[in-house]
């Protein structure tokens, strides 16, 4: 009985999403949806109100919720997508010890929530997603089989073509007059709606991960094998001798690298005119690979008996090194980004490696904190997939479409003002992108002194008139817009648009 009202639960859900979200932009909508998914929740008894996941998921999954509507940004949106991706999988496994545990049962609901669902709207046994997909593959695969050798026929004799031309234009026109005032597009909403309230209402979790989940410890135990104990001693002996002369030289390596940052980007830093976008990515995508070698390293050197070796001492000092280094390594890149802000103003990507870099340092720190404590692996994953999420939530709740509109505007007397980038920014930061003729041809003279390059960009005139164009186009589009489709941004921006052309006329 249980099952079969999830099933119904599961419909009616399909349903209000579809109302929702049927010829709508994400807005006020999917806050309601996800208020709506909550309050299920609490009402069925299927919200576990304890545990350091799942209160943290479910607040940022409200936060970034309702945070969608106030800043209306692609990247709040698509965190809180994200966020509810992790929290469903949560949701049927809350002892879980890991949010890589937690995401692997969302992925695993993808496969066996339609299952549950028709085995529960039908009313039999609940089998599990494999027989499910090995039923539907009984029919799947002839279909296909069929619609292959058609395209063959067709291909190979033009009279069969014309026939099947026939009968597909005799079901066209026969259906188009029953339908013709029947707005089909419902139907597509309706399915995906239905996939997304089968994934969030249905599901049980994966029971490998289960068992990886009882077996993760966050600390190593000495594994003893008493027979092999001279050949396991050699080993270790032979491995650390390895390890020694592999980080030693990769300290001389990064030392010599950190050097010439410290030198050359952190205190003598000259700006000669050039372009730093390769500056700044190639000290970036070193960064990424030098941490992930890292990790890599630390990870193999240190993943058993080795860490309990008494005589690992000088290892584990050229590991801290090592460490600490690309500590160093992630500051000079961070230097080289607030130089490219400095001169070349903000944009996404720049935003992007900052939030980076911090993730970077703690990652790092949990690394070292490895190998002093003796930690597993699984404690690098279970501290730094929390960490990615936490950031990314809290990173989210910025209204950064509106910071970069008014920072770059505001810096152009010295930072360059890529009018291409500015006038491309989302419709809710008009008000900050609207200026004037004459506004613009001041920036202009002041920006041809301080950098003179020779590639073309956009006009004062060509921007004030695409502004202008994009002003006449949202205000038209807002006035049309849903009370579903309602964020708070739009809506200050609409309004801000609206007094200035009241004040113009």
């Amino acid at each position: 009985m249980a099952s079969k009202k999830t099933a119904y639960v599961t419909l009616a859900f399909a349903i209000i999403l579809t109302f929702l979200f049927y010829k709508q932009s994400f807005g006020i909508n999917l806050l309601i949806g996800e208020i709506i998914f909550f309050a299920w929740l609490l009402y069925n008894r299927s919200l576990p109100l304890k545990g350091k996941y799942t209160i943290t998921l479910g607040v940022g999954l409200l936060l970034t919720g309702f945070f969608s509507v106030i800043n209306h940004s692609a990247f709040t949106i698509f965190i809180n997508l994200i966020v509810l991706f992790i929290f469903s999988g949560l949701l049927i496994f809350p002892q879980t010890k890991s949010l890589i545990y937690a995401a692997g049962n969302g992925f695993h609901k993808l496969l066996n929530g339609p299952a549950m669902f028709l085995s529960d709207l039908s009313g039999k046994k609940r089998g599990n997603s494999s027989r499910f997909w090995r039923k539907f593959s009984i029919f799947a695969l002839p279909v296909m089989i069929i619609l292959f050798f058609v395209l063959i026929y067709r291909l190979a004799n033009p009279i069969f073509d014309n026939a099947l031309l026939e009968i597909s234009d005799f079901i066209e026109d026969t259906f188009g007059k029953i339908f013709e005032y029947v707005d089909f597009l419902v139907v597509p909403v309706f399915l995906v709606c239905m996939f997304v309230s089968i994934f969030l209402l249905n599901g049980t979790p994966n029971q490998y991960l289960i068992e990886l989940n009882k077996k993760a410890t966050l600390f190593l135990v000495r594994q003893r094998k008493p027979f092999l104990h001279t050949f396991r001693m050699t080993a270790l002996k032979n491995e650390l001798k390895a390890g020694v002369f592999l980080f030693l030289v990769l300290n001389i390596l990064l030392l010599i690298l950190n050097f010439i940052d410290i030198r050359w980007v952190w205190f003598g830093f000259e700006w000669e005119g050039e372009y730093l976008k390769q500056f700044v990515h190639e000290g970036t995508y070193l960064l990424i690979l030098s941490i992930l070698i890292s990790i890599a390293l630390v990870i193999y050197f240190f993943r058993g008996n080795q860490n309990f070796y008494s005589q690992n001492r000088l290892l584990k000092i050229l590991s801290y090194a090592w460490i600490f280094q690309n500590g160093i390594l992630a500051v000079s890149v961070a230097i080289r980004n607030f130089w490219y802000i400095h001169y070349f103003a903000l944009a996404y990507k720049r935003i992007g490696v900052i939030i980076f870099l911090l993730l970077t340092l703690y990652g790092l720190y949990t690394v070292f904190m490895k190998v002093k404590h003796r930690k597993t692996s699984f404690y690098l994953f279970k501290q730094n997939s929390f960490a990615i999420i936490l950031v990314l939530m809290i990173s989210s709740l910025i209204h950064w479409d509106q910071f970069i509109a008014k920072y770059n505007f505001a810096h152009a007397d010295k930072s360059f003002l890529h009018l291409d980038f500015m006038s491309g920014l989302p419709d809710k930061t008009l008000p900050h992108l609207d200026k004037t003729l004459e506004e613009l041809k001041g920036i202009q003279k002041k920006q041809a002194a301080l950098f003179p390059f020779e590639e073309k960009y956009m006009l004062p005139e060509d921007y004030v008139q695409h502004i202008a164009n994009r002003k006449n186009d949202f205000m038209d589009k807002w006035e049309n817009t849903s009370l579903l489709s309602w964020n708070l941004a739009e809506y200050r921006a609409y309004q801000k648009l609206k007094e200035k052309n009241n004040l113009e006329k």
